[in-house]
């Protein structure tokens, strides 16, 4: 086996130069990014449980109570963060279509 891995180093060796060129330039590009901190909602103690379905759906009521009461604020902003790390993008849309049509289940 080794006899074949050398074999075929010897005869691809231009591949494996460019491949190994390519994954420095790669990983250069890495140490040259900013690092990004990414933050979710603080663990909250009415909500316990790892299932964190009612945290979601609490931050988004909390968030558009807050809209509808202080317009756009940094409070508000808070709120918003928060149901957008914790709730599926998809329920987001829908919530947001229900409101427009005055179906959402939730209080506002």
């Amino acid at each position: 086996m080794i006899e074949f891995l050398l074999s075929w180093q010897e005869t691809n060796s231009h591949q494996v130069i460019s491949i190994s060129s390519h994954i420095s330039s790669i990983l250069s590009l890495f140490l040259v990014l900013p690092q990004i901190e990414l933050k979710t909602a603080p663990a909250g103690f009415c909500f316990p449980t790892t299932n964190q379905t009612r945290h979601c759906f609490t931050r988004y009521i909390e968030f558009h109570r807050c809209f509808a009461a202080k317009g756009v604020s940094n409070e508000c902003e808070r709120f918003a963060k928060y149901y957008r790390s914790l709730c599926p993008g998809e329920w987001v849309e829908r919530w947001n279509e229900q409101r427009e049509n005055g179906t959402f289940p939730g209080p506002l």
